[in-house]
């Protein structure tokens, strides 16, 4: 039941009609009986920045990014989190009483749950990291693993530029590499991230040596189309440990959540299940 004091949040992109997160929000609202609702809005690019100011006048409690938006909607806030801007990139906006709007970006903070909700006793500060790719994902993972004490991370990008670029931005203890250089980079790795879309459903195949890696590497792929790629189906051969990247979603999800509507949602099969037959209505 939606009343006149219902709270409204919303998901900006172009297109938006893909967007799962719909589903996922629509859920914790039903779920906890919530006066509220989650709704897309489609906006062109070149209305982009109206649409974000307009959100406050408009009552909304705030909305998603995605893409193409995210830095416009950086350049729109009144403030942003220092996650946010140490990631460069929103994907959260929080609509405060006063009318200004607070940018969050809630990615690393969803990777890390993510994993942790599968392997609760992975400790990101034991071993090093390797991560594939050097895009918005990429970024927000690797200054999430180097905030929670990851001792070294090993960044690999087919565009060593960009990753170099990536590196200097973050600091800290990363080294950059070329793809030849991955098999030394995994060798007593605790963890090994794919960002790209490689692997992805469309995409080329992710191709790469996990000869180098041990039954205790925990492996985790940010693409969730398939739920198991090519790169989760090996590591499991090798009996390592692996996390799809759903969870990622579902959980980025939460902060956004409970700012707009005052609780902290769980993630759970219930809702995994729902996003799942979502997708392959859509596909």
């Amino acid at each position: 039941m939606i009343t006149g004091k219902a709270r409204v949040a919303a998901i900006i992109g172009w297109p938006v009609s893909h967007s799962l997160s719909p589903v996922v929000h629509g859920t914790w609202l039903a779920r906890h009986g919530i006066d509220g609702a989650y709704v897309p809005l489609s906006v062109q690019p070149e209305r982009a920045e109206q649409a974000f100011r307009a959100l406050p006048a408009l009552g909304f409690a705030g909305a998603n990014v995605t893409v193409p938006h995210k830095v416009t909607a950086m350049g729109c806030m009144d403030a942003v989190t220092e996650r946010a801007r140490r990631i460069g990139a929103i994907n959260t906006i929080i609509c405060e009483p006063d009318g200004s709007m607070v940018g969050d970006n809630t990615d690393g903070y969803g990777f890390l749950q993510n994993v942790l909700q599968a392997h609760p006793d992975w400790d990101p500060a034991a071993r090093a990291a390797v991560v594939l790719g050097a895009g918005g994902g990429a970024r927000a993972i690797c200054a999430t693993l180097l905030d929670v004490g990851c001792p070294r991370l090993t960044l690999v990008n087919r565009n060593r530029g960009r990753a170099d670029a990536l590196a200097e931005d973050l600091g800290g203890p990363i080294t950059v590499t070329d793809w030849t250089g991955l098999p030394h980079a995994l060798e007593g790795a605790g963890i090994l991230v794919n960002t790209t879309s490689l692997g992805m459903q469309g995409q080329p195949p992710l191709e790469i040596d996990l000869g180098a890696l041990s039954a205790s590497t925990l492996v985790n792929d940010i693409v969730y189309a398939p739920l198991e790629t090519d790169l989760l189906r090996r590591a499991r051969d090798r009996e390592c440990r692996v996390v799809d990247g759903l969870g990622m979603l579902l959980h980025q999800a939460r902060p956004a959540f409970e700012a707009w509507f005052g609780i902290n949602p769980q993630v759970d099969e219930d809702l995994r299940r729902r996003v799942l037959e979502a997708r392959k209505v859509r596909t």
